[in-house]
């Protein structure tokens, strides 16, 4: 149950934030039809707590009569309860959209629910809770099978990885232990049990080394094999579990026929659940990590790209901490924050008597500092030009000559370099030697702004918990949508600052708007989805229609336009969301507006790229209300 509900946890609360309604609720229903987890609005949660709709109340048929969650878990199957479909009457106000979760064995673990007092979300809603279903599905096969070696694979290479691509667990003997249902589906299996115990090489025409080894040579992108027939073409990644050195477990990763010796004088691979607090569901965090991981281990140079406050040291400590010189220290430089005739002798350090105002005793370099460990030079972009060429004599050399010294010192060390600005831009522009930029390049990482990350959610409670002496508090919906929908121009830097301030403030009581500062929760950036959503609501606004126009629409015309007009009104007036809500075209629902006299723009005239009125178009039929 504890996997369950950990599992589940945020997957309800991102679909709660999709369908954006306070009159809802999503819950988690354990096999027993118990309420194990709840999301929704206080307001929410109190209204119907009432009548027994609350975390620790019971929603089986026998319990309640039809209902989403009972009837689910009779049915095994996506069931959707519209109001007066309910046995109880009380239960008639609600509209319940459920779905059933299966474990690795194919035994139902508890069921997803959507329920709220506006049935025209219901076809809406069902969907979504589909998918998260599948989500969290997912992450009971990660949670159950962490120790065995994970196969991501599908028919089109962009979906690999995704709710749609195909997961396998697969033991070290190459057995197979769960699989999840696109697996089950495209490999041509009806139950798990057809596949369970079957060896990998009966569903794909190479082996689990086979597979690891060219995923990894590939950097983890997706390559290609065939289904054991050879009919059919998939595109894979394979992965070992993150705790595997832990374990010992070893699996080969030399191309058939290596020599052995060779094999062995590979590194160790990457412990990569040491490094795994970078990230927590964001695909391209996780594949930045997994390649990083792989290269840091070869002592081969890293650049790190990315937005002021991305955490580029934090990410570089990381790396420090798996690479093959951990054991020694990690030694950052921020070049742009020393003057430049300071940065030569913090570089490269100077003996006693170098210069005037050097200490007596001389000092030792950042770069004599990091022999054995990691130098990481933060804003390497700004280095002087002058700089530039020593720099580059040690990386080649493996050596450094202090200031005022004769001899050079023998250096050995990994290093990673950073800036947020484009460091080939400044190559072509003349301000960053050409030759040093490609002996820095061995690989560049691109770490993503905040704004752009789809893991903010997860991130946000993970440094809740670094932050909080005790218990992480919690956050009230209208605080986590703020959260949530701010650009975050100084990134994680500046969240874990108001993540801060909040939990200082809140005095362990939920974060509210209020603990907040207030450029977030009122005139603060924003997001382009949110800014787009309020552009829409402000230039969508309905004008009043003449009392002729609404005169010439029968009774069905005119409760259809109620419909409309209360669906337009629930979404914040944005067309797509609507249209996406009736499962009809956005041209079709402007076309509709249109016979139904709902206008939109300011001055009435049709969107852009939208035929007028008098234009032919398909028939619209009306939608039953």
């Amino acid at each position: 149950m504890g996997d369950l509900i950990a599992c589940s946890k945020l997957e309800m609360t991102t679909l709660y934030q999709q369908l954006a309604d306070p009159e809802l609720a999503v819950v988690l229903v354990d096999a027993g039809g118990m309420i194990v987890h709840q999301v929704s609005s206080v307001p929410f949660a109190e209204a119907v707590a009432a009548d027994g709709f609350r975390v620790g109340a019971l929603w089986s048929e026998r319990e309640a009569g039809t209902n989403g969650m009972g009837t689910c878990l009779a049915e095994r199957d996506c069931i959707a309860v519209c109001q007066h479909e309910h046995f109880y009457p009380r239960y008639t106000s609600l509209t319940c959209s459920a779905a059933p979760i299966f474990d690795d064995r194919g035994e139902i673990a508890g069921v997803l629910d959507v329920t709220s007092r506006s049935k025209l979300l219901q076809q809406h809603s069902l969907v979504l809770v589909g998918m998260s279903r599948q989500m969290i599905e997912n992450r009971l096969l990660d949670a159950r099978y962490r120790h065995a070696n994970m196969i991501h694979f599908h028919s089109r290479p962009e979906f690999v990885g995704t709710l749609h691509g195909g997961k396998l667990a697969v033991a070290d003997d190459s057995t197979v232990l769960a699989a999840n249902r696109s697996a089950l589906f495209q490999l041509g299996f009806r139950t798990l049990g057809e596949l369970r115990g079957r060896r990998i090489e009966e569903a794909f025409n190479a082996s689990l080394e086979d597979m690891i080894a060219r995923s990894i040579r590939g950097s983890f992108h997706p390559v290609t094999v065939y289904s054991a027939n050879a009919t059919n073409r998939f595109f894979l990644v394979a992965q070992t579990p993150q705790n595997s050195a832990e374990r010992g477990t070893r699996v080969a990763i030399t191309a058939p026929g290596a020599r052995a010796s060779a094999a062995d004088k590979r590194p160790a691979p990457a412990r990569l659940d040491e490094i795994a607090h970078l990230e927590f569901g964001d695909p391209r965090m996780a594949s930045q990590i997994q390649l990083a991981a792989r290269v840091v281990q070869r002592k081969i140079p890293i650049i790190l790209r990315g937005q002021t406050g991305t955490g580029k040291e934090v990410f570089a400590q990381a790396l420090h901490s798996i690479s093959p010189h951990a054991a020694g220290p990690f030694v950052p430089v921020n070049c742009a924050s020393l003057p430049e005739n300071l940065i030569e002798s913090e570089l490269f350090g100077y003996r006693a008597g170098a210069f005037t105002g050097a200490q007596r005793e001389g000092r030792r370099g950042k770069i004599v500092q990091a022999n054995g460990g990691t130098l990481f030079l933060d804003e390497i972009g700004d280095m002087p030009l002058s700089l530039q060429a020593r720099l580059l004599r040690v990386i080649e050399e493996h050596e450094v000559t202090p200031l005022g010294a004769e001899t050079t010192i023998k250096v050995d060390f990994q290093l990673i370099s950073a800036s947020h600005r484009n460091l080939l831009e400044l190559v072509h522009g003349g301000q960053f030697r050409e030759d040093l930029y490609y002996r820095l390049k061995g690989v560049e990482l691109n770490l993503p702004p905040l704004s752009e990350r789809i893991d903010k959610l997860a991130l946000i409670h993970h440094l809740l918990e670094n932050e909080s002496d005790n218990d992480p508090p919690e956050l009230t919906p209208e605080a986590e949508h703020a959260l949530l929908t701010y650009a975050w121009p100084g990134n994680i830097r500046q969240l874990r600052h108001v993540l801060q301030m909040a939990i200082a403030l809140c005095d362990g009581q939920p974060i509210r708007c209020e603990d907040l500062p207030a450029e977030i929760t009122q005139r603060g950036p924003e997001t382009g989805l949110l800014a787009v959503s309020r552009t829409a609501a402000a230039d969508f606004e309905p004008h009043p229609a003449d009392e002729a126009d609404l005169s010439s629409l029968n009774a069905i015309q005119l409760n259809e336009r109620g419909t409309v007009l209360t669906l337009l009104d629930e979404h914040r007036w944005n067309v797509s969301n609507v249209a996406k809500a009736l499962s009809i075209s956005r041209n079709t629902l402007y076309r509709k507006m249109r016979r139904l006299h709902i206008r939109l723009s300011h001055d009435g005239s049709a969107p852009d790229g939208l035929p007028p009125d008098d234009s032919p178009s398909e028939e619209s039929p009306p939608f039953s209300a």
